[in-house]
């Protein structure tokens, strides 16, 4: 009984393309962008690997961005699958 009602509940998905690959990548980047010229102290906390490579980002800032990222870019494929524009 409760299956059938969760079911009914679950929002419309998509399978996986590369257009919905490609929008999740231009969200993360405008994440990262919106994180560079908004995060005070971008370099706090350890440390990444190859830090020119990360934009001189410590890890709590590769993660917020990227987590910040994710997020949007769920809700803009959710959104444009809703609109029947993928």
């Amino acid at each position: 009984m409760l299956t059938t009602v969760l079911m009914t509940v679950a929002p419309r998905t998509v399978d996986w393309s590369p257009t919905i690959g490609l929008i999740m990548i231009v969200c993360n980047i405008l994440a990262i962008a919106f994180g560079k010229l908004t995060i005070k102290n971008q370099s706090v906390g350890p440390a990444m690997p190859s830090s020119n490579m990360f934009g001189g980002f410590g890890l709590g800032a590769v993660l917020g961005t990227t987590c910040f990222g994710h997020i949007l870019g769920a809700g803009t494929i959710l959104g444009l699958s809703y609109i029947g524009a993928l």
